[in-house]
C-alpha cells in the first residue's frame, strides 16, 4: 500500500494573508486541492492522509467533498512545528500500515506534481528503502566569506538540490521519528525528514525531480503558478 501524507500544518506568513498560504484559492480552487489532486490522480496512491493546521481540519473536509478528492482517508492534526507536524501524520499510520508499505511525504504547496516524478520516488523506494526527489543545480555555489565576499566555491556537479514528494518504507520512517524525538536529533530548525535520516546515519536515494515542483512560499510564487496552470491548460487543449 502506497500512503501519501501532505503536510498542510504551516502558517505560511511570507504570504502576506489572512489565511494560510495552503487554503488561498488560485482560480477558485485552494492550493491544498490542486496538490491533493495530483495524488489523487495518480494510479500508484491507494489512500492520504493530510496533516492540518489547527482550526481549519472542518473546511478541508468541505473542500475535499466539493472536489472529490476520495482517497483522503485520515486528518491529523498538525504540531508546532514541521517535523512535529510530519512526525503526528506518521504516528498515526501506526497500526494501519505494515513495515514494507510505502508513506509519500509532501509539501501541501507544492501543488503541481507530474506522474514521472511521483512514479520514480515510490519506485526508488520499493529498490532501496526510500526516494527523495532531486535535481542538479545549474547555478555556481559559492561560499560566504563576509557579508560582501568570498573565496572558495562548491562544485555544483557534487550537489543535488532535495525537495518533496519523498517516499520510506513505513517502519523505517516510524522507527526514526521514534528514536529522533526520543533523542533530540533532526529535529530542530528547519529540518524534515530526509535531513533527519541523514543525521541518524541513513543512506538517501535520488528520484527524478521537476523545476515544475514549485514551493509557493511568497506572492511572487502564485504568479508562477497560475503561469504554469495556464500553460499546462494550453497544452491540454492543443
Amino acid at each position: 500500500m502506497n500512503i501519501a501524507i501532505i503536510i498542510a500544518g504551516g502558517i505560511g506568513s511570507r504570504m502576506g494573508q489572512d489565511i494560510p498560504k495552503q487554503f488561498i484559492n488560485v482560480y477558485d480552487k485552494p492550493i491544498l486541492i490542486y496538490t491533493l489532486e495530483s495524488f489523487e490522480n495518480n494510479s500508484l496512491i491507494d489512500a492520504i492522509e493530510v496533516v492540518c493546521l489547527k482550526g481549519w481540519i472542518e473546511a478541508l473536509k468541505a473542500y475535499a467533498k466539493q472536489f472529490h478528492i476520495t482517497k483522503l482517508k485520515w486528518i491529523v492534526e498538525g504540531g508546532n512545528t514541521g517535523q512535529e507536524s510530519i512526525r503526528n501524520g506518521v504516528y498515526n499510520l501506526e497500526g494501519i500500515c505494515k513495515d514494507d508499505d510505502i508513506v509519500i511525504i509532501h509539501d501541501g504547496i507544492r501543488p503541481i506534481v507530474d506522474d514521472f516524478v511521483l512514479n520514480d520516488v515510490i519506485n526508488t523506494c520499493i529498490k532501496y528503502g526510500n526516494g527523495v526527489t532531486s535535481l542538479p543545480y545549474n547555478e555556481q555555489i559559492f561560499v560566504i566569506n563576509d557579508e560582501i565576499s568570498t573565496k572558495k566555491y562548491i562544485p555544483r556537479e557534487t550537489l543535488r538540490r532535495v525537495a518533496t514528494p519523498q517516499a520510506y518504507k513505513f517502519k523505517i520512517v516510524d522507527e526514526a521519528y521514534h528514536k529522533a524525538f526520543k533523542e533530540n536529533i533532526g529535529i530542530q530548525g528547519a529540518s524534515y525528514t530526509n535531513t533527519m535520516m541523514v543525521e541518524l546515519g541513513e543512506t538517501l536515494y535520488f528520484a527524478k525531480g521537476s523545476d515544475k515542483n514549485i514551493k509557493l512560499t511568497t506572492p511572487d510564487d502564485i504568479y508562477l503558478f497560475k503561469a504554469l496552470l495556464k500553460l499546462k491548460k494550453e497544452k491540454n487543449n492543443e
